[in-house]
């Protein structure tokens, strides 16, 4: 019988060492709860960065995907399916932007978005603008718009020609936004930079210089779209309207898939061979892309999170009151980071032994995604868990 202490050895002598693990191996999931080879059940506030939208082995997602696979899979862009025109006007009609481009994973909808930016633009302008604190992804494109040297300076030189600026200084933005900007790429609310909204006065600095300019403007709501903040896209919260949009996490509710969503003007500059996909839109994630649509806008999962989340802010809230580690609570919906005044990998170390998955980011955020079907009654234990863990290291001195 393989054991979990079989299981990690093997890993850590075939795979590529790029991830720091917790000592935890899981073989199963039934809703918002994760079970280890031992059996024991963890909450699960974290849901896989973001992805387990529908929580773990949904029926109707098991069903479907399950039905898909009988069926067919993948045919490759060569060919039409009859999946990828239907997901793509539901995209449409949900983001308000009429083209998309499917692919794997988020990073390559951003990497689609820088690259039709640029070839809107015809060489004429090649530079981007992107903020402090932002992730975008780890692909070479995406890495040259994430702003922590952590990440970049491993690869430099990147890709050149992109100005960052301070999240919280409109003035700084519109001093950068120039004739030369092909795109300002901005998370309306950054998730690995440590769960920051955008102000809406950087919102309103945003429209007036890309206005000004002519700057397009490349939302990304891979993390922080797609019903995770209550509404459908956080960017409409703010007034931005932007020409190119990034999805991914959320939209396949387990399943990868990413989408670039594009206005009609931007579109219009792509030509057969400009870019390309081998898996990008197959069949399988297709179908549940569109089970994950039909829960969150046609069942009204949208309206649960806007409900559930405000209950969870009421309970993150209290906990910070009475915990003075907590300096701030950030967020909106069902993505929360409690910023410490400490790391905050002991808070969540202590969680893990209590059975609560979250997460660390940005070094002393405690990060929050949890399914978007939790309950109030699994907020409310999860809450419990999360203040434990945090009056534990509080009182060590971790």
């Amino acid at each position: 019988m393989t054991t979990a202490t079989d299981v990690i050895a093997v890993e850590n002598e075939h795979l590529l060492q790029v991830y720091r693990r917790g000592r935890v191996v899981f073989e199963r999931g039934k809703g918002c709860r994760l079970f280890d080879a031992d059996g024991r059940a963890y909450l699960d506030l974290i849901s896989g960065v973001g992805v387990a939208s529908l929580g773990h082995a949904n029926p109707r997602l098991a069903e479907a995907i399950s039905t898909q696979a009988r069926e067919l899979l993948h045919t490759s862009n060569l060919y039409f399916h009859p999946l990828q025109g239907e997901l793509a006007a539901r995209l449409a009609a949900l983001t308000g932007l009429p083209r998309s481009f499917f692919c794997n994973s988020g990073a390559e909808a951003v990497e689609a978005c820088l690259k039709f930016a640029r070839k809107f633009w015809g060489g004429t302008r090649t530079e981007f603008v992107a903020f402090d604190h932002s992730f975008h992804g780890r692909t070479m494109g995406a890495l040259s718009v994430t702003w922590d040297e952590h990440y970049r300076a491993p690869f430099a030189p990147l890709v050149p020609g992109v100005t960052f600026v301070p999240i919280d200084d409109p003035q700084a933005l519109t001093a950068a936004v120039s004739s030369s900007t092909a795109a300002v790429i901005v998370e309306p609310l950054q998730g690995e930079g440590g769960v920051r909204p955008l102000s809406q006065a950087m919102a309103d600095a945003i429209s007036r210089a890309c206005e000004a300019t002519g700057a397009l403007l490349i939302a990304d709501e891979i993390q922080c779209g797609l019903g995770r903040t209550g509404v459908p896209f956080y960017s409409s919260v703010l007034g931005l309207k932007p020409d190119l949009m990034s999805l991914g996490k959320a939209l396949g509710a387990g399943v990868p898939i990413g989408a670039a969503m594009f206005s009609d003007r931007v579109a219009a500059a792509a030509a057969p061979g400009d870019h390309g996909s081998t898996y990008g839109g197959n069949l399988l994630a297709c179908r549940a892309a569109l089970v994950f649509l039909e829960e969150l806008i046609d069942r009204d999962l949208v309206g649960h999170v806007a409900k559930v989340g405000q209950h969870l802010e009421h309970g993150l809230r209290a906990i910070a009151a009475r915990r003075p580690i907590v300096r701030e609570v950030r967020g909106a919906g069902l993505i929360w980071g409690l910023d410490l005044d400490r790391p905050a990998l002991p808070v969540v170390d202590a969680a893990l032994q209590r059975g609560l998955l979250v997460n660390r980011t940005a070094d002393t955020v405690v990060r929050l995604l949890p399914p978007f079907v939790i309950t109030a009654s699994e907020v409310d234990e999860a809450l419990g868990l999360l203040d434990q863990s945090i009056a534990a290291v509080a009182e060590s001195g971790s």
